[in-house]
């Protein structure tokens, strides 16, 4: 995971147009396609290498098992579905890369985005190609800032992950809250709206750290955190980190409540924390296979086709393709102005979070955050 700076998106754009200039393509509205036969091609731009590498295989899955079923009833108006996926890494260059190479090949729409910081830099070179973007995963309000059209989230977004960690914090009694972020987009958007909320319930955030990512040692923000007296800490980064300052907080002897966003949630953390170490920690999580209705036939179905079982994203993946199918049913083509017309006109289509419709921003009406806990060796619904 690569921390998003000016620089940073320099680099993702000379990056592309390398990228490009290799393969013979380019990204000008000529590109625009969009038919009404052949096949439907889906890309996915998902974590396959770097710190996030595990969630990759969780969301290819998911996607891929939605593209076979529907493809095993007929496709969509007689049309197959194809996936082809690309590696973001966590990285914005390595996922500008990732995206003009899906744009090079033909593809109609992404179901693809885990990581808000390498998510952002590709907004721009698909919907510059009219391939409208159905995020599984990525939720940053950033995303949304440039109010792109083609752009929709069937993920929570940060402003309600960090309404239901505050009202949490607040249920638990917390008198003096620690935020820790890892200084990316999507992990400081977090703890902005985290903070906010809490001084609305007159909580006081009693310190708040930003580390960076890829370190080993945390004993500063750990340090910073028991200096506070802080009495419930929240990680808004990803797992690797995350483990780790559970770890380390635990061995300074911090005794009082912690809880971590979207992106720590994976069995990863627990082991890089240590089993001990990680029981009780909560999560702000939308539904994963084993918090959903009826998720253990999906489960099933998952873990006979992969051999292994679902973990976070793949639910969310999955639906992801399931929509793009509804929106090409409903528009008849895959062209990119009558998807996008079509995804906005979608108004109860079943998904897992519950009957889909996207709000004016094209994020989610309905559909919001659970609070998980470590129990054992998994995160399950706490209850």
């Amino acid at each position: 995971m690569t921390i998003i700076r000016r620089g940073t998106m320099a680099a993702a754009a000379m990056a592309l147009g390398l990228t490009l200039a290799a393969c013979g393509g380019s990204l000008t509205d000529d590109d625009a396609g969009g038919s009404d036969s052949g096949t439907i091609k889906l890309g996915m731009l998902t974590p396959m290498t770097g710190s996030s590498a595990a969630i990759g295989p969780y969301m290819k899955h998911g996607a891929q098992l939605a593209v076979d079923q529907i493809n095993s009833a007929g496709g969509v108006n007689g049309r197959k579905l194809s996936l082809t996926v690309e590696d973001e890494a966590c990285d914005p260059k390595t996922a500008a890369a990732g995206a003009a190479k899906l744009v090079s090949a033909g593809v109609d729409i992404s179901v693809g985005g885990y990581c808000s910081s390498a998510t952002l830099p590709t907004l721009s070179i698909f919907d510059k190609a009219h391939i409208p973007m159905i995020i599984p995963a990525a939720n940053s309000a950033d995303l949304l800032a440039e109010q792109r059209n083609n752009v929709f989230l069937i993920n929570g977004t940060g402003i309600q992950q960090a309404e239901a960690a505050a009202k949490f914090i607040k249920a638990k009694g917390s008198k003096r809250v620690a935020l820790i972020d890892d200084n990316t987009s999507y992990s400081t958007d977090i703890t902005k709206r985290t903070d906010t909320q809490l001084s609305l319930l007159n909580v006081k955030v009693a310190d708040h750290q930003s580390v960076t990512a890829g370190e080993s040692d945390y004993s500063g923000a750990v340090n910073a955190v028991m200096d506070s007296k802080a009495d419930f800490v929240y990680w808004t980064g990803y797992y690797q980190e995350g483990g780790l300052i559970i770890k380390q907080l635990r061995a300074a002897g911090y005794r009082g409540h912690i809880m971590v966003a979207d992106g720590s949630v994976d069995g990863k953390l627990i082991n890089i924390a240590g089993r001990k170490n990680a029981q009780g920690v909560f999560a702000t999580m939308t539904q994963t296979p084993q918090t959903i209705p009826d998720g253990q036939l999906w489960i099933a179905k998952y873990k006979a086709k992969f051999g292994s079982a679902p973990g976070p994203y793949s639910t969310q993946s999955y639906d992801a393709v399931r929509v793009a199918a509804e929106a090409v049913k409903q528009a008849g083509s895959t062209d990119g102005q009558k998807l996008t017309q079509a995804l906005e006109r979608i108004d109860g289509f079943k998904i897992f979070s519950g009957p889909l419709k996207f709000s004016i921003e094209h994020t989610l009406k309905v559909g919001g955050f659970d609070i998980l806990v470590v129990k054992d060796d998994d995160f399950v619904l706490n209850k």
